[in-house]
């Protein structure tokens, strides 16, 4: 099939779904002419990326003859980062490059580079991208965090991109050349999926899909489908309800062909906008009844609460990071066994659990969710139920991972999201879980940054009697008397 254009435009026509997958190219070259001696400009390159062209190649034509010929392809992933491959130009009658051959290697690679995998499973692979104003060793830290929950949420982080830049892009959050790179990256990875550190706005995430034909996450998003995927609860699942809608309400916009057609605009008042206001509408009425059903919650959980200090039982709360060992510890110290996953966000829901501590001494011992940095405040709004259990306590026994290279700032985070809802102010031990993952160096080390941390290991019994000791020493036993 050949396609003809004019010295304006070119009309390309729908292509086979077949084509549109995130590993296949085209099945387009494009072939324009050039009525002067100049190369593949940087446009004719844009656009081999951004249309996913099998090739493109200028004709320098001079007098009405053509002259020279010169073709550019993309690349698979290589060494030298390079996205594309250019040739010099040629004399029109002497190119010789056989671009059926080449495309179909081309295609090949991609498929083969993707870890072995076939280009019909390529849904999971994740391209991670981070564009922010950070330097860039700490953007490679968050997105090694991005990493575990793309893990977590079970995707295959098959590729990263970072940009560092003075002032993010309103349309597309970076620039047109780096776009172009992204393009590249994703194609390279086989990734149908592109999950950005940074939140994006409406606009951002409808402008990215559309140019890279692929899906377009950011980190709440990934956050909440975690929530989504591990809220067991009648409490929880509607927790995750609401921090999605809360999330999904300024990204409501029609998403079919015949919905975008009628969006804005003269011709946009019609059906399509009736759809969208009735599909806003009972967004608003489905969030109005959740905030009514997390009051009830709340309600029922400060009831607990109530019975709890009536019994005089000294409460004690595991916080901390998520992944840090909170339920396995509850586990080990109560024999039970909580759901306790090597993965963020394992535990949701609140556990609690009587214990006969030594001296003769009960408490209750409550496992919460694990904090994060840049936890979405939507989340953070709608988890508040759940965070609620930690008021009531009269020790707080922060967890952290001791073996993790980001310890100091995790505590930070955690004490830094203790001290927004007010909790700082309640008693807390610090433990240093983990504590056998430790070298010597890495233990004198921690000493120095936490003095007042408690070395601990969350699946050796006996080695957390020094813990025990410090939470019994450190409850307010009086309220038991009487």
């Amino acid at each position: 099939m050949v396609l003809v254009g004019d010295n304006r435009a070119i009309y390309i026509p729908e292509l086979p779904r077949a084509r549109m997958g995130s590993g296949r190219l085209r099945g387009l070259r494009l072939l324009h002419t050039h009525l002067s001696d100049e190369a593949l400009s940087q446009e004719d390159l844009m656009d081999m990326v951004f249309l996913r062209l099998d090739s493109v190649t200028s004709l320098n034509v001079s007098a009405g003859f053509p002259q020279t010929a010169q073709t550019a392809h993309l690349l698979p992933p290589n060494p030298e980062d390079k996205s594309y491959e250019v040739f010099e130009p040629v004399p029109w009658d002497r190119m010789d490059l056989d671009l059926g051959m080449i495309v179909q290697a081309l295609e090949d690679e991609f498929s083969r580079r993707a870890d072995g995998r076939e280009l019909e499973t390529d849904e999971n692979r994740a391209l991670l991208v981070s564009v922010d104003v950070t330097p860039r060793p700490v953007q490679e830290l968050s997105l090694e965090e991005l990493a575990e929950l793309a893990d977590t949420a079970g995707l295959v982080a098959a590729g990263t991109l970072i940009q560092r830049v003075r002032k993010k892009n309103p349309k597309f959050i970076m620039g047109k050349g780096k776009l172009a790179e992204l393009e590249v990256r994703a194609l390279q990875a086989n990734a149908s999926v592109i999950i950005f550190d940074q939140e994006l706005s409406p606009t951002q995430i409808r402008n990215l899909a559309k140019v890279t034909e692929r899906k377009i996450l950011d980190r709440t998003q990934l956050i909440l489908d975690i929530f989504a995927q591990h809220a067991t609860s009648a409490s929880g699942k509607l927790q995750v309800e609401m921090a999605q809608l809360k999330y999904t309400l300024p990204r409501l916009v029609g998403k079919n062909r015949a919905m975008s057609r009628l969006m804005g605009g003269i011709g946009g008042r019609g059906p399509g906008e009736t759809k969208l206001e009735i599909d806003r509408r009972r967004a608003n009425d489905r969030l109005t009844r959740l905030k009514k059903e997390l009051k009830r919650v709340r309600k029922r959980r400060t009831q607990t609460r109530e019975r709890r200090a009536k019994a005089g039982l000294p409460i004690v709360s595991l916080v901390g990071y998520t992944n840090a060992g909170k339920s396995t510890l509850l586990n080990t110290l109560t024999r039970s066994e909580v759901l306790a996953e090597d993965k963020l966000f394992a535990t949701l829901d609140p556990t609690s659990r009587r214990i006969r501590f030594p001296r003769e001494r009960e408490v209750v011992l409550t496992d919460t969710v694990g904090f994060i940095r840049r936890l979405p405040p939507d989340l953070r709004e709608a988890f508040r139920a759940t965070l609620e259990e930690l008021e009531s306590a009269d020790l707080l026994v922060l967890v952290c991972d001791a073996s993790h290279p980001e310890v100091e700032e995790q505590v930070e985070a955690v004490r830094a999201i203790l001290a927004e809802m007010d909790l700082d102010a309640i008693p807390s031990l610090l433990a240093l879980n983990k504590w056998d993952k430790l070298d010597a160096e890495g233990r004198e080390n921690l000493r120095n940054a936490f003095p007042e941390g408690i070395p601990a290991v969350a699946v050796d019994r006996p080695s957390l009697e020094p813990l025990v000791e410090a939470v019994l020493d450190n409850l307010p036993w009086e309220k038991s008397v009487g």
